[in-house]
């Protein structure tokens, strides 16, 4: 029952999190795969310009629905790992896990929830880059003017789902799978070690939920994570975005990367995805506990 609780509050999470963080997303991954801009404002102001305001949230069909099964897997799959934990020190003197014990729990995580984050992001970042180095049409009123560029059309995410699938079946949906768990694993270790350092300091022992302590440890869990797992995610941005046989795999995209554009590449979007990563950690861990405590409640 349990695991069932730690499965649904995950999937209320998820939902919080891309809702508060996803142009910010939008930023980091144009950021990465493109060299047209010259920082976050200058991507935002060329992204707005382009597809108007809702530009910030193009591909967010893709992680709002794979975000109930990935956190809900990611939430689920730490549990199982602290059980893990508990089944090898049967003799333990504390039920408290160490931080060692929580990063391996978080790290645990990753494995089984690269099975929806691979596909979901793949199709996100597809959908995020689409029409980001075509230059608008120029176009001029009756008057001769000059008139808005038309905005992009976003062909959707069944739509661009399927043309991955044609164009390379499960490999290519499945494309980026070995950055994604190079991100993942140490990411998510240091996303709850994070989150239990600082609310096991921060929560008052009176309070079943300490909503001030949730949010801040939350938003400081998605900053300790994406400190860490920067660089592979530039890796796995540009070989889920560039053509098929672009890059022979993981290492040879990091190399080319750093030969072509420099050390500093590996930490393009750095920015937004921080910026992105304390006020969207924060609501999808509170959202977790709001939800795991009703559920306390109703059974």
């Amino acid at each position: 029952m349990d695991q069932i609780k730690s499965f649904l509050s995950g999937g209320a999470a998820g939902v919080a999190t891309v809702l508060a963080g996803h142009p910010f997303d939008t930023l980091k991954v144009r950021l990465q795969t493109s060299n047209q801009y010259s920082g976050l404002l200058d991507c935002l102001r060329q992204t707005v310009r382009r597809d108007g305001l809702l530009g910030v949230y193009r591909g967010m069909a893709s992680p709002l629905i794979g975000v109930t099964p990935m956190f809900a897997l990611s939430f689920w799959s730490y549990d199982v790992g602290q059980q893990i934990v508990y089944r090898a020190t049967p003799n333990r003197s504390a039920r408290n896990l160490s931080m060692y014990e929580i990063a391996f729990a978080g790290g645990f995580s990753a494995i089984p929830t690269t099975i929806v984050t691979t596909p979901m992001e793949r199709v996100k970042v597809v959908l995020q880059t689409q029409g980001q180095n075509a230059a608008p049409a120029a176009t001029t009123t009756a008057a001769g003017a000059a008139a808005p560029a038309p905005k992009a059309a976003s062909p959707g995410m069944v739509k661009t789902a399927m043309d991955i699938w044609r164009d390379g079946g499960m490999r290519s949906l499945y494309r980026g799978t070995v950055a994604t768990l190079a991100r993942d694993i140490p990411g998510s270790a240091a996303y709850f070690v994070a989150y239990e350092a600082c609310y096991r300091k921060l929560k008052r022992p009176d309070a079943d939920i300490s909503v001030g302590a949730v949010l801040f440890s939350g938003g400081m869990a998605g900053v300790a994570m994406w400190v860490i797992a920067i660089p592979p995610d530039v890796i796995k941005s540009r070989i889920q975005f560039a053509p098929s046989g672009t890059y022979k795999g993981f290492i040879h995209c990091g190399a080319q990367i750093v030969k072509q554009e420099g050390p500093a590449a590996l930490f393009k979007g750095l920015g937004p995805a921080l910026l992105r990563a304390f006020p969207a950690n924060a609501a999808g861990f509170l959202a977790r506990a709001v939800s795991l405590e009703a559920m306390h409640r109703m059974w």
